[in-house]
């Protein structure tokens, strides 16, 4: 005993620790009769009874939409380069030079150039030549109506007639630039032409005078003396053919009868046809023939010198250099790029333009375009802020040989953005969401599973009431499917649930 007392005192911490190893052993052995692990305990779990899926039938409004994504930019980009044909130096820009986000409007200046303007017009027709009197054609046509859209009259005429440059003209004093110079020395050819108009309408004012002369006939005097040549010659006939009685020589006897001398008569008669021939000729229509040749020479020289005139003033009516308008369709235009800077000289384009107004450039696959109208009614999403949209066009793409399937090129219009919703979207990605079918309001509709087919093809669904072992299958007709949903009606009311699966 003395022996075993001597080993549990000396080895007591290592009785301790034996002890307790043990104790743990039994009682980890009597834990695990009891603890069960979560997969012991799935495993061990009974499967529960089966049942009913149901779902109510709810009141909702139904919308089947087309959605895409689209890019927010201005549309229709162009380059502007400018004609400079007609320009006798270099095309420096000297100022009037727009910003990046600027609007073209029409009638206004894009840039200076030279010192001149270059006056943005409405118009699809490239600039080709300078305009001036006389000219026309179709860039004739759209100056005109391109002055009528600002509210300019160029006049009726097809032609650029003085109305029109007179039209130019105000549009340069609108723009705040003085019209285009007339060439040089039209001022003197006009000063000139005057001149020969002046001096003509004197020579037929002298050619007049002798017309007048000659056609006036023998003067006062000269129709006396005529007169008095013929009476004193049928005086003198009458004489001869009268002589005097000769006295006789006794004076208690009568005189004797003069004796007419026929050579005295003969020549008395014919002095008298000469004095009537004289007259006649004195007195006769005289021969203007060749003053009324003078009158017809004189006003030839006065109408061509009107017409030179006339050349001469029109060559200072204004015109409209080609290097000084460029023609945009669709203005009012954004400035979206300059390449032309002060101080430079313009060449190529000098800007690039975009229309003023936002667009939506969407792609549709060809299934969805097809129910896709112009007219159509979108909604747009970017983050948590949405906004109307209207289709404008679904055109198809060329094909490029790329893209999988045929593509659709869609463009929507923004319906009525804020300056700040545009500041937003602009060059940003967003959600089109464009309804193709829609309930008018609210409507019963159900899942799409919850529908069956009856034996003789109607729609039907399954419906459940809590508490009732059996359910009943209700007969419906079916609306719009969209959004994994279907309006229904019939015998069924909201709330009730219909079965979706088991």
């Amino acid at each position: 005993m003395s022996g075993w007392r001597r080993v549990l005192h000396g080895n007591r911490a290592l009785w301790v620790l034996a002890a307790v190893a043990v104790v743990s052993l039994v009682a980890g052995v009597a834990l695990s009769a009891v603890i069960v692990s979560p997969g012991q305990a799935a495993a061990d779990a009974k499967p529960p009874e089966p049942g009913l899926i149901t779902v109510p039938v709810e009141l909702r409004s139904l919308s089947n939409d087309v959605t895409l994504r689209g890019d927010v930019k201005y549309a229709d980009s162009v380059e502007v380069a400018l004609e400079s044909g007609d320009r006798s130096g270099p095309a420096v820009v000297t100022g009037r030079v727009p910003e990046a986000g600027a609007t073209l409007e029409p009638g206004a200046v894009a840039l200076e150039v030279a010192g001149r303007p270059v006056i943005v017009l409405p118009g699809e027709l490239p600039v080709y030549r300078s305009l001036r009197l006389g000219l026309a054609g179709p860039d004739v046509t759209q100056l005109k109506d391109a002055l009528r859209s600002v509210g300019i009259d160029p006049g009726d005429s097809n032609s650029f007639d003085a109305a029109t440059a007179a039209a130019v003209g105000e549009l340069y004093a609108r723009v705040g630039y003085p019209a285009p110079e007339p060439a040089e020395g039209s001022a003197a050819a006009v000063r000139g032409a005057r001149d020969g108009v002046r001096s003509a309408e004197e020579g037929l004012a002298s050619a007049q005078r002798a017309l007048d002369t000659a056609a006036s006939g023998a003067t006062e005097a000269v129709r006396i003396q005529l007169d008095n040549r013929v009476r004193n010659a049928e005086l003198a006939l009458n004489a001869a053919k009268n002589p005097p009685a000769v006295p006789a020589e006794d004076p208690t006897k009568p005189a004797v009868p003069g004796k007419i001398d026929p050579q005295v008569v003969a020549a008395a008669e014919g002095d008298l046809r000469l004095a009537i021939a004289e007259r006649s000729a004195g007195l006769a229509a005289p021969d203007t023939s060749g003053e009324n040749s003078a009158i017809g020479f004189a006003q030839r020289a006065l109408d061509d010198a009107r017409l030179a005139l006339q050349a001469a003033e029109d060559g200072t009516l204004t015109f409209l250099p080609s290097s000084e308008v460029i023609y945009l369709a669709g203005l009012p235009r954004r400035v979206d790029e300059v390449m032309a800077k002060r101080g430079t000289v313009a060449q190529g384009a000098v800007m690039r333009v975009s229309g003023a107004e936002l667009v939506l450039a969407a792609s549709a696959a060809e299934s969805d375009a097809k129910l896709l109208k112009v007219g159509d009614q979108a909604t747009v999403t970017l983050d948590d802020a949405t906004l109307g949209a209207i289709v404008k066009s679904v055109e198809p793409r060329k094909a490029t040989g790329k893209e999988a399937g045929a593509r659709y090129d869609v463009t929507l219009a923004l319906v009525d953005p804020t300056p700040e919703q545009v500041q937003a979207m602009q060059g940003q990605n967003v959600r089109i969401a464009i309804p193709i079918g829609a309930t008018a309001g609210e409507v019963l509709a159900v899942p799409a599973a919850a529908l069956t087919a009856g034996a003789g093809g109607e729609s039907r669904v399954e419906v459940y009431v809590p508490g009732e072992k059996d359910t009943r299958l209700v007969p419906v007709e079916t609306g719009l499917a969209a959004e994994g949903f279907v309006e229904i009606t019939g015998d069924i009311e909201e709330g009730e649930q219909v079965v979706v699966g088991r």
